[in-house]
């Protein structure tokens, strides 16, 4: 890469930082998820296809996010069993309570009218546990557009890129994977496209793919401890706003990075100097990716 064009991308950079920088001071608003949750509100039987109510809600909405489960169809073992599929061995259930009718004979009181009800426990397993089960789903239309450019390059990082397995964005560096929700799940936000909004979450993770140690080997935990997340999210934001300047994704910053980078801003205090640092890793970072372009296909 020739000098001049390096310090053009570095204007870029730079411009871009500062403005993300003027609508934080601006007042950044707030930051929301650019992909469905579910189209499925609350979690549904997969044998009787009832929703479940009270508590129950709660809880099987706390064991779906927690272990990050892509369906919140439930049911018991043997409800599991009648529809043909098999819990997988070792899968630990969800607990939730119903109420039993008792049959005339289990009252106190022979001949009482009233019909009495007692509350018992049951354990109930997501779809993601089991096999041999096709969800009744409709699936969405995706509107979000291919881009052939942006596509082609991250295809030339050879960087590994799951779709649909999970309801949420990140990067394991344990296992050097990426792992997106379906692109059918964008939706956009008030500021940004279905396809902005997919590709800034993609190159934000692919920000963060750059610091593996097999590549920039960016351990910002050993130079900032427990801020040390924080500051690599400022980054991985940062990168996401940078390349989507250069890929031509957006040609403004959108208020969506400015939104997400202030809530990190605010767990690091402040500091002036802390933007400074994360823009130039940021654009390392950016640099990096783009530098596979100038490869052969």
């Amino acid at each position: 890469m020739s000098s001049v064009l390096s310090h053009t991308i570095k204007d870029i950079h730079r411009d871009i930082a500062e403005k993300i920088v003027a609508a934080i001071e601006k007042g950044a608003g707030t930051c929301t998820m650019p992909w469905h949750s579910s189209p499925m509100k609350r979690p549904r039987n997969a044998n009787t296809n009832s929703f479940y109510r009270g508590v129950n809600v709660l809880a099987l909405w706390i064991d779906a996010i927690e272990n990050a489960y892509p369906s919140l169809y439930f049911a018991s073992y043997r409800q599991w069993q009648v529809l043909g599929a098999q819990v997988r061995k070792g899968e630990r259930g969800s607990q939730i309570l119903f109420y039993k009718k008792l049959e005339a004979d289990e009252t106190e009181e022979e001949g009482n009218p009233t019909p009495r009800f007692v509350i018992r426990g049951s354990t109930v397993f997501n779809a993601a546990q089991v096999d041999g089960w096709i969800p009744p789903e409709v699936p969405l239309t995706s509107k979000v557009e291919r881009l052939r450019h942006v596509e082609q390059l991250i295809a030339k990082t050879e960087a590994t890129v799951r779709e649909g397995r999970y309801q949420i964005a990140c990067y394991d560096g344990a296992i050097d994977i990426i792992d997106m929700p379906a692109r059918s799940a964008f939706t956009g936000t008030s500021t940004s496209t279905p396809t902005e909004s997919y590709y800034a979450v993609l190159l934000h993770e692919l920000t963060h793919w750059t610091g593996h140690k097999s590549r920039l080997a960016r351990d910002m935990k050993h130079r900032f401890g427990d801020a040390g997340y924080a500051m690599e999210e400022l980054v991985a934001e940062l990168g996401a706003a940078f390349l989507c300047a250069e890929l031509g994704i957006a040609s403004e910053p959108r208020p969506d990075h400015a939104a997400y980078m202030a809530d990190w801003l605010r767990v690091l205090k402040r500091d002036p100097k802390t933007l400074t640092m994360a823009a130039g890793k940021a654009s390392a970072a950016a640099e990096y990716v783009t530098a596979f372009d100038a490869q052969e296909p």
